[in-house]
């Protein structure tokens, strides 16, 4: 862009040309003064000192910070292309390109994906700048970079299905199998009370039952295999937390037992409500990923992580975990095991197989609010912010809401790409937490345009207003919130039509088979999981026109 295109106005660089180096600086405030003596004025900046330029004897090398302050009299220009492309060279193979400046369309921006991924990253961004566009773009090309990182990502609304082709292996309740065994007590317990408090009666019988049906089970499996000789199950070690394998039967049978012995009646109560709320979950279709082959029982914890987190990868190094089919009261259940293993697989294998952690909607499962959500999945999440970077899992956070979100969280992520927020709370919260010179961009924050972003932290060369680039038509997320709000003037709401809702609507809660069931499918052979997860899409038996009613708009 020629130097006579360019205004020297705030947010725009500047260089000043020092005896040895070159210093980057950004204007972060313009006035004016008049001359008394003329129609004249002198323009004023103000700018914040970012780095420096160095003319080694075989190129020109930026670095951050400044060593040698400007003096009175050095000259002041509006940067060149050729010093941005200096500032934004990328330095390695490990650089991945996302877009252009915003000052200079022709200058490349690039991230460091060792820096953006080792000290965790979060994109921030109202509904509607671009915010689920930038992730496609962003893990498309951290799988470009790295080919065998493995990625495994919480999709809340169910658009990134196809946005990583055969790349990704995408989950549902559908083709999930994660045994409920493999949950801890807070977490087992949320399954079973439906997200409520439990009552502490009937937590103190599944705090002794469980950790007796898993030695119950274990004796029965080496007495089967070993012949060896039977022991008292209270003896056996475990504790509630402990993942090993029980069946829901010897669960069930313990606490039975139990009631058997009990005189009074009142007493007795509190076990038949504890069994009455495990067979209801159990007998729930919509539990079939938690409880299929609950009473038959059998560990396979190894094939159940290996599937989840693609050991072996098999080509399909990325998990896409979609969120939007199961139950609302065990979403946070399921989101504190898969985040729990995550890290305790990275710590007990001493990280040696990275994988990256992104959590789209973060603020939902780590709330600043204590007193909102499920405090397990906070703490899982929390581990992976603090401690995550030392045994391979990396952390990523998308979020509308970072005000919403526990600041010690996302104050572990080192590398934040702002888009348009419009909410003053949020503002304030990045003000906060980025503790560069150049937070004065941040006034910029409500009026970003589509797809602009305000790059911050390790992973860039200089804090940057940049675009991202064109995502390939393939690559685009599409949830349901794409579909129009006005209803098709052709299309009649005849009792077919809501006769059809409700098969679907009906089916979703019973074992039978809806044929109107858009993910409807023939039961599946007695594997783990199969390969690839059938698409949400409109079932044959609704016209396209009325389907498109019955998908509410999710932002």
């Amino acid at each position: 862009m020629p130097i006579s295109e360019v205004r020297a106005t705030v947010g725009r660089f500047v260089s000043i040309r020092c005896a040895s180096s070159v210093i980057v600086a950004m204007i972060t405030e313009v006035s004016c003064e008049n001359l008394s003596s003329s129609d004249k004025y002198i323009a004023i900046a103000s700018v914040d000192l970012l780095g420096e330029i160095h003319n080694a004897a075989d190129k020109a090398k930026f670095q951050r910070g400044v060593t040698n302050y400007p003096t009175i009299g050095d000259s002041v220009d509006l940067i060149t292309s050729q010093e941005l492309r200096t500032i934004y060279a990328p330095t390695g193979s490990d650089q991945i390109n996302v877009g252009f400046l915003q000052q200079d369309r022709s200058v490349v921006a690039y991230v460091d994906v060792e820096e953006m991924l080792s000290k965790h990253f979060a994109v921030l961004g109202s509904t509607g700048v671009g915010k689920s566009t930038g992730v496609s773009l962003l893990l498309n090309e951290i799988l470009k970079a790295r080919p065998n990182l493995r990625i495994f990502l919480l999709d809340v609304h169910n658009e990134y299905g196809r946005c990583f082709g055969d790349r990704a292996l995408v989950l549902n309740p559908r083709n999930l199998k994660l045994p409920f065994w493999l949950f801890n007590f807070e977490e087992i317990v949320d399954v079973l009370f439906g997200g409520r408090a439990g009552v502490p009666e009937e937590l103190d019988v599944l705090a002794e039952v469980i950790p007796i049906a898993k030695g119950i089970y274990t004796q029965y499996q080496n007495t089967d295999r070993l012949g060896l000789k039977r022991i008292d199950p209270k003896q056996v070690g475990f504790t509630v937390d402990t993942p090993v394998p029980y069946r829901l039967v010897d669960l069930i049978s313990l606490i039975d037992e139990r009631m058997g012995k009990l005189e009074n009646r009142s007493s007795r109560i509190i076990y038949h409500k504890l069994i009455s709320r495990i067979e209801a979950v159990r007998n729930d279709p919509r539990y079939a990923f938690m409880f299929d082959n609950a009473n038959v029982g059998g560990d396979t914890m190894a094939e159940v992580i290996s599937h989840l987190f693609r050991l072996p990868a098999n080509g399909k190094p990325m998990t896409v975990m979609q969120l939007a089919g199961f139950p609302a009261e065990v979403i946070d259940s399921v989101v504190s095991v898969l985040c729990r293993m995550a890290f305790d697989f990275g710590l007990w294998s001493d990280g040696v197989s990275p994988m990256l952690f992104v959590c789209e909607e973060a603020h939902r499962y780590a709330s600043a609010d204590r007193n909102v959500g499920f405090g397990p999945t906070r703490k899982a999440v929390s581990r992976i912010a603090k401690e995550g970077r030392k045994y391979g899992v990396y952390l990523g956070l998308i979020t509308q809401r970072p005000a919403e979100l526990d600041a010690t969280i996302i104050s572990q992520c080192n590398t934040l790409f702002t888009m348009r927020l419009a909410n003053e709370r949020d503002q304030a919260l990045l003000r906060a937490a980025v503790s560069d010179a150049a937070a004065n961009l941040l006034s910029f924050v409500p009026s970003l345009g589509t797809r602009e972003v305000l790059a911050f932290g390790e992973g860039v060369a200089l804090p940057t207003r940049l675009r991202f680039k064109e995502v390939p038509p393939h690559q685009l997320p599409r949830g349901e919130a794409t579909i129009s709000s006005v209803p098709s003037v052709t299309s009649g709401h005849d009792m077919h039509f809501v006769g059809a809702v409700l098969e679907r609507w009906r089916g979703a809660t019973s074992q039978r088979d809806v044929p109107n069931d858009p993910v409807f499918q023939a039961p599946p052979a007695k594997t783990l999981a199969p390969a690839e997860a059938p698409m949400l899409q409109p079932s044959m038996g609704l016209d396209p026109d009325r389907f498109s009613l019955l998908k509410k708009p999710l932002r």
